[in-house]
């Protein structure tokens, strides 16, 4: 019985902290942010990955998971923030369950950091006939063509916004991954939010979405809510190369920290100086390289990987990981360069462990600049 005693304890114990364990960093335990990214269904895989691996930017931060049981097992109280990443805002909601989301509104309320990314920011929202939180003082229109497409959208920064991201703060415009984000305007309540930045470009090519609906709206704004702060993107930082530290500076903000530098490796913002948009013959086009990389030849993949690289796509993040792994060392250099230049950190080990694999010098030595580069983005 006394082992049963000693098991419950553990149980109990386990039950009240976070589903991961925290990833090393410098400085004290009690000197570090501590943020949770909501690992919940509703969220895509890939935007948590990448929320995630974009916090590790910041050596002052500690990221781990956090589920609906972490949250009703009190784990907020062991955060300082918290991040919802993109996937689908109402059915995360619903995984969330209404007593998670008033734990989630007193976190806050008392001094907690939020900030919401795209389907997060969406969650975030005050917008009748979708199911949302009431925390950012905005409205979701348009909600009946929410796919209407994705790409690098170009924003410009506001004079408040200059003063959160003072790297961008002499471009006249940036860019950054949207994907079918919400499409925002003042909502009907009492939180008053400021517009940090603001989406230029038009995206209606898919789902019949009308025209100049996205442009001219809010791209990033930010808010109180109690004696806590929120800041939701309607975009996808943490999905762009260059521009993944934007996401621990969202937090910094959220909880009125300092303001930290990030490295040469991460800070980018030059890498990209017009809009991709996604339209149908992009489409098509991006769709097709997966069969290349099934059953082309290392050059058809040399091809692909150059194309979906400088077009920054979307769906090409889950399939460059086993190209490191190819048959061709060419096709394992290049895919190993589009890791690198895609800053997918999330893949250093495999990277690694293709380095250890690989039997011709050449590549072997390519293939470890990449690695030394990628490894330098979280430095």
């Amino acid at each position: 019985m006394r082992h049963l005693g000693v098991i419950a304890i553990v149980i109990a114990i386990m039950s009240c902290s976070c589903s991961s364990p925290a990833p090393q960093s410098s400085g004290s335990d009690e000197s570090l942010i501590k943020v949770g990214v909501f690992d919940g269904h509703g969220g895509a895989q890939t935007c948590i990955w990448e929320a995630v691996e974009a916090i590790k930017i910041d050596k002052g931060m500690t990221v781990r998971l956090v589920t609906t049981s972490d949250i009703a097992g009190g784990c907020l109280d062991s955060l300082d923030a918290i991040i919802v990443p993109g996937g689908g805002g109402s059915r995360q909601y619903l995984n969330l369950g209404h007593e998670n989301h008033e734990r989630i509104r007193a976190f806050i309320a008392n001094g907690g950091g939020a900030v919401g990314i795209c389907a997060g920011a969406y969650l975030f929202s005050s917008t009748p006939g979708y199911a949302s939180m009431a925390l950012n003082g905005a409205q979701a229109i348009d909600i009946e063509h929410d796919n209407r497409g994705h790409g690098l959208a170009k924003f410009t920064l506001s004079d408040e916004g200059k003063t959160i991201f003072p790297e961008l703060a002499s471009r006249d415009t940036s860019f950054v991954v949207y994907y079918e984000g919400p499409v925002f305007v003042e909502a009907q309540d009492t939180i008053t939010y400021t517009s940090f930045a603001t989406m230029e470009s038009d995206v209606h090519e898919q789902g019949n979405a009308p025209a100049n609906m996205t442009n001219g709206k809010p791209f990033f704004i930010g808010n109180y809510f109690g004696k806590g702060r929120v800041f939701s993107s309607i975009a996808h930082p943490e999905a762009t190369p260059g521009m993944r530290w934007m996401i621990p500076r969202m937090v910094r903000w959220t909880l009125d920290r300092e303001f930290v530098a990030y490295g040469q490796n991460a800070v980018r913002p030059d890498l990209f100086e017009q809009e991709i948009l996604f339209t149908r013959d992009r489409l098509r086009q991006e769709s097709a390289y997966y069969s290349t990389f099934l059953y082309g030849t290392p050059e058809d993949k040399i091809e692909a990987l150059n194309w979906l690289e400088s077009n920054v796509s979307w769906e090409a993040k889950r399939w460059v990981q086993g190209l490191l792994f190819d048959s061709s060392a060419d096709v394992r250099v290049r895919a190993a360069e589009y890791v690198a230049n895609s800053e997918f950190t999330r893949y250093l080990p495999d990277l690694r462990n293709a380095i250890r694999n690989e039997k011709d010098p050449a590549a072997r030595e390519k293939m470890s600049a990449s690695l030394s580069f990628l490894e330098g983005v979280l430095r």
